[in-house]
Formats: structure tokens, sequence, C-alpha cells
């Protein structure tokens, strides 16, 4: 049977403790306690599966929803009961050179936080660890977990950012090299290129905002020390914003190159095609004249006249291929 919660702890002065399976007598101790949290992660509920998970902790409807349909935008929303947070982290996959999306909900309350994962990308379970780890930070109560959650998530994005930048220096010099490669396929490569990095820029864009409003404090539900800890993960973003810019800004220039080259390379076909043309053209235009049957022409009965217009041909051919050579055109 798949597992929905994935799991669920409750944590005071910084350390796990056991608790109750019940979602109601777990939160019930974490409140008494004063300065304990309970966390509880699930994986792709259903409604039906998350409705006992909403009536306990009061979630609000359209957070909810949110949460349930995903597909949403990274966004950072205050309700009356919870702070609901969407962030997507990505994932890069070596075997094809692909970014992958998936979504992360998170529902920080006074007493608990609730995570919702959509999709294999979301690092939640490294992140428990890490924070179990670190009693100190863990102290922090909910705020300690949105903190990890965004800076493992935005840590990564600067990852994915550093193997983009390897695969797209191939590529470049790829598109450069003297034998050009495939153009077919060089295009292609640049195209679908230019769609990681749009995916890329859908998941790390949009949490600047949210970023920016917990940075600068007064946000429920997020203590009041924490601005230094979400200005540092700003940071992080903005510079993995600024190589996904210039990542975005490398490929149309390399594209533009990749069609220079392919307009050069059409024009000495279309050179080279119009040098043989007029080549042929001399023997053809002098075997047409000689061709129309005419009883009155010079030369005819000449018995030099074969080899001279052959000769004659052959001279004409000859300049003009000489000529074209040291023109360029072949």
């Amino acid at each position: 049977m798949r597992r929905v919660i994935v799991d669920s702890a409750i944590y005071r002065d910084g350390r796990r403790t056991d608790g109750p399976a019940d979602l109601s007598d777990a939160l019930d101790q974490a409140r008494t306690a004063g300065d304990a949290f309970l966390w509880v992660g699930l994986h792709e509920p259903t409604e039906a599966e998350f409705d006992h998970v909403t009536s306990e902790f009061a979630l609000h409807p359209l957070a909810v929803e949110d949460a349930l349909k995903a597909h949403q935008r990274p966004k950072l929303e205050v309700y009356d009961d919870s702070l609901f947070a969407v962030l997507k982290p990505i994932v890069y996959e070596p075997e094809s050179d692909r970014v992958s999306s998936g979504e992360l909900m998170l529902f920080v309350g006074d007493s608990f936080v609730v995570t919702v994962r959509h999709g294999e990308g979301a690092p939640l379970a490294e992140v428990r660890r890490r924070l179990e780890a670190d009693p100190e930070l863990l102290k922090h109560g909910p705020t300690a977990v949105l903190y990890a959650v965004s800076d493992a998530i935005v840590d990564h994005y600067l990852d994915v950012a550093g193997e983009l930048q390897v695969d797209l220096e191939e590529l470049e010099a790829d598109v450069f090299a003297p034998t050009g490669g495939n153009p077919g396929n060089t295009a292609e490569r640049i195209y679908t290129a230019k769609r990681q990095v749009l995916e890329f820029r859908r998941a790390s864009g949009p949490p600047a905002g949210p970023l920016a409003r917990l940075t600068a404090g007064s946000v429920p539900f997020v203590h009041e020390r924490a601005q230094p800890f979400f200005r540092d993960v700003n940071d992080h973003l903005l510079r993995s914003n600024e190589q996904v810019e210039g990542l975005d800004r490398l490929l149309s220039d390399v594209l533009s190159a990749h069609l220079a080259q392919m307009g050069v390379r059409q024009n000495d076909d279309m050179r080279k095609i119009s040098a043989w043309a007029a080549m042929a053209a001399v023997p053809t235009m002098v075997a047409g004249i000689y061709g129309m049957n005419f009883d009155h022409m010079p030369e005819l009965r000449w018995v030099g006249s074969y080899p001279v217009v052959i000769a004659l041909m052959s001279g004409i051919v000859f300049m003009l291929y000489r000529l074209f050579k040291r023109r360029g055109w072949m």
C-alpha cells in the first residue's frame, strides 16, 4: 500500500522525540509543550487522504486546493492559522541532459509544519537528516524547516546551473568546431538546451518575491530573528538567476552564430554550384550552336574544326576554373 505520510515526528528543544501516531494527539502534545512542533511529511496525497490532515491542522481550503492540484507557481501566502509556501525543486538528469521540476508545498503554523511533495525532486529526507543533526538550528521551530527546505532547493539550483554551464560549453565547442558537426542535430540541441533553461527559469524566477518578503521580516509564523538566514538564501537565489540569465543570453548568441554559419555555408554552396554551372554553360552553348542542323554554318567542312572547337571549349573552361578558384568559389 502506498505511504502518504512519509514521516511524522515531534521536535522539542531541537531534538526528535517519540510522539503519538494520531495526528490530533501529536499536535496537542506539541502545543502543550510550548517549545515543540510537529513536522508531517506527505507525498502526493489524494483529496480523501488529505482531508484528515486538513481538519486536524485547520488548513485554509484555498491553500489545500493548491497543494492537491499542484502545478502552482512558487509563492508565499499568509492565512489566519498558517503560512503557505510553494517551491519548485529541480532535478538534472545527466543521462539525457534534461531538467525536470517537482513541487513542494509547506504549511507553517504556530506548532506544526506540513510538507506536501509532488514529484521526485524535493530533498526532504536529506533536509530532515541535516536538521536533526543540528539541534541549535532546529530549536527555532517551524521557521527552521522553512529555511532549511528553501536553502536546500536554492543551493541545488546552483548545482544544476553548473551542470547546464558544462553542457552549454560543450555545445558551443561543437558549433564552432572546424567541421561544424551535423547542422540539423546542432539546431535541435540548441533548441533543447533553450527548453531546459526555460524550465529552470520557471522554477527559480518566481521565488525571488517570497524570499524578499521573508528577508524583510514581519511575516506571521516566521521567527523574527530569521531574516539573516533567509537573506543568505535570497543571495544564493539571485546568483542562481544571474547564472540562468547568462546561460540564456549565451544560448541566444550560440544560436545566432549557428544560423550565421549556416548562411555562410549555404552561400559557399551556391557559389560552388554557380561556378560549376558557368563552366558547364560554355561547352553546352557551343555544342548547342553546332547541333542546330543548319545547311550553311562556318567551319562545318573544315578538317581541323573539331579539335579547334574542343580546345577552345577546354581553354575557356580552364580559365573560368582558375578565376573561380582564385576567388575562393571552388
